[in-house]
């Protein structure tokens, strides 16, 4: 199997425990899925061969326990998102503000401070807040009663915010060197740091499972215009 070749997004949606393998490497397979294995790992400068043997791996590793969500009706897939997802983003985001103003607080005087990343936490809560709840208003009931063919105008603003979601990431990324911890951080820069990682990781999955997967089946049921 050529894997070199497939866009990010196809082997995320394909192949389980892909996106793990993906996060450890840095590669954006949600808002960038569009984008081959070999193109993604040049760009950071990773040998792409050795990654596609990771998943080589992985395949021969699945077992039927692995849930494919390609074979979830979009009904259950929008449950799944909403209760592994949304809810997470609800109770992850307010503590991961009030702990990047802490340690802006106590040490904002030092260089590896992430100055700003409170501020922009609140912005991505207020943003993920309003998409958030477009989608289970508005968006959501359309998918999950599988009348696809009339959410083309939402779904295309959802991957527009989507797209917002990715810059965000890129800039925590930038004013924390990454989320990498000094080696002086205290017990709140770590707990920061460590729900970074984590807020980062379900994230990304999180618009993968919108933009792969459930849009995708979307798009797959609406005519094509002649």
């Amino acid at each position: 199997m050529n894997l070199l070749d497939q866009p990010l997004g196809e082997l995320a949606r394909d192949i389980p425990g892909a996106t793990r393998i993906f996060n450890e490497h840095g590669l954006d397979f949600c808002c960038g899925g569009h984008v081959s294995l070999r193109a993604a790992a040049s760009i950071k400068d990773f040998d792409p061969e050795v990654i596609a043997l990771r998943l080589q791996q992985a395949i021969a590793a699945a077992t039927p326990a692995d849930r494919d969500w390609n074979a979830a009706t979009p009904a259950e897939l929008v449950e799944h998102i909403v209760s592994r997802y949304h809810d997470t983003h609800r109770e992850q985001l307010p503590e991961l503000v009030r702990l990047a103003h802490r340690v802006e607080t106590v040490h904002g005087e030092k260089p590896e401070c992430p100055r700003g990343l409170g501020e922009l936490l609140e912005r991505i809560q207020a943003e993920m807040e309003s998409h958030m709840h477009k989608e289970e208003q508005i968006l959501f009931p359309m998918l999950a009663s599988e009348h696809g063919a009339m959410a083309t105008g939402p779904i295309a603003v959802m991957r527009r915010e989507h797209d917002q979601h990715g810059g965000n990431l890129a800039q925590m990324a930038v004013l924390t060197n990454d989320i990498s911890l000094p080696a002086e951080a205290c017990n709140t820069w770590s707990a920061l740091y460590l729900g970074l990682r984590t807020l980062r990781e379900d994230l990304m999955e999180h618009i993968h499972l919108e933009n792969n997967i459930l849009f995708a089946k979307a798009a797959a049921a609406t005519p094509a215009h002649s």
